[in-house]
């Protein structure tokens, strides 16, 4: 798929226009989105990415369609998982609900510009090493190993790091989030910086260690840049509504990490097996391809992801409605 420079410029436009509305309509009005005006947004953005991806099948042809779809949703089901830390940080320093739309948003800005910069890495180093495959494939395994072992304890994916540490110690900080501004002058004419810009560290340096997980995912999908950038953007876009939307259903997704650990786990092995098929390290086979290694097709892989996250999404709202069907049956006794 060549990308031209007018296209890249293009989306990059559209793109700051789109997070530009969105500071104003944020920035104004400071408030709790009901669960329509999320709905409508999250619906927007949605029809937003399917729409870019007619688009991509009607001027690019089906495959690089078919390659947007997967890493978009890939992306997307990854980032609600990611919402459950958000969750956490949110409660541990007590952001108001008024001002959690200005924190999301801002982390979400923060994202898309480490992501940008991890995405360039990757494609150069793609480009210069087919080999980083082989490190990409297993550290993906390792890492739904991981997920499956920490199961639903989002609380460990959460931790303090020294960057929160530090601003703590350096930064004057007010006891109040005030008006949602990321500074406060108090009545000694002392500027003070307030809980928020230590909300924002926490979120940004947290959606820094997500990018490790979903870069080499959505990399082990398709290895053009473009797909790669225009799928992180649009999973991440409704993210702050959706967050709003979802409220309380996240925790009933009890499954979520199941259904994410299978999918990285296959993305793992299927980056391992291309590969090997692709392979030109002098120590495997004389430095040539395993033609043994199959490829698999980009549908199948879509087949494959959606149907692990409906089955981990239907499995989790079965057993949820089962407890609580319990927990009532219980409290009646």
């Amino acid at each position: 798929m060549n990308v031209s420079a007018w296209v890249w410029l293009a989306t990059l436009a559209a793109l700051v226009v789109m997070l530009a509305v969105d500071l104003l309509i944020v920035g104004r009005r400071p408030h709790e989105p009901s669960m329509r005006e999320a709905g409508g947004w999250v619906a927007f953005y949605i029809g937003l990415a399917l729409a870019f991806g007619v688009g991509l099948w009607v001027t690019a042809g089906g495959t690089p369609a078919g390659e947007f779809y997967t890493g978009w949703l890939t992306e997307y089901s990854l980032s609600v998982d990611n919402l459950f830390v958000f969750m956490i940080i949110m409660a541990r320093f007590n952001v108001p609900r008024q001002f959690q739309q200005k924190v999301l948003l801002i982390g979400i800005v923060l994202a898309l510009i480490m992501r940008g910069a991890f995405i360039a890495a990757g494609a150069a180093l793609i480009e210069q090493f087919s080999w980083v495959f082989y490190i990409f494939g297993v550290f993906l395994v390792y890492t739904a190993v991981t997920l499956l072992k920490n199961g639903e304890n989002d609380e460990d994916d959460f931790k303090e790091n020294i960057l929160i540490r530090w601003a703590k110690r350096v930064f004057p900080l007010s006891s109040s989030f005030d008006t949602g501004k990321m500074t406060v002058v108090t009545e000694t004419g002392r500027r003070l910086f307030t809980p928020l810009l230590i909300v924002m560290i926490a979120i940004g340096t947290t959606d820094l260690i997500f990018a490790l997980d979903s870069i080499p995912a959505i990399f082990g999908i398709t290895k053009e840049p473009y797909l790669v950038f225009t799928a992180n953007v649009f999973a991440l876009m409704g993210l702050r509504q959706l967050y709003f939307l979802l409220g309380g259903l996240l925790e009933r997704l009890v499954y979520l990490n199941i259904g994410l650990a299978f999918v990285l786990a296959f993305i793992g092995v299927k980056l391992f097996l291309e590969a090997l098929h692709t392979n030109s390290l002098s120590f495997i086979n004389g430095g040539h391809g395993l033609h043994w290694a199959p490829e698999i097709p980009i549908w199948l892989s879509l087949l494959v992801i959606i149907g692990t996250l409906g089955i981990a999404t239907v499995a989790s709202l079965v057993k949820s409605s089962r407890d609580q069907k319990k927990e009532l049956q219980q409290t009646a006794v």
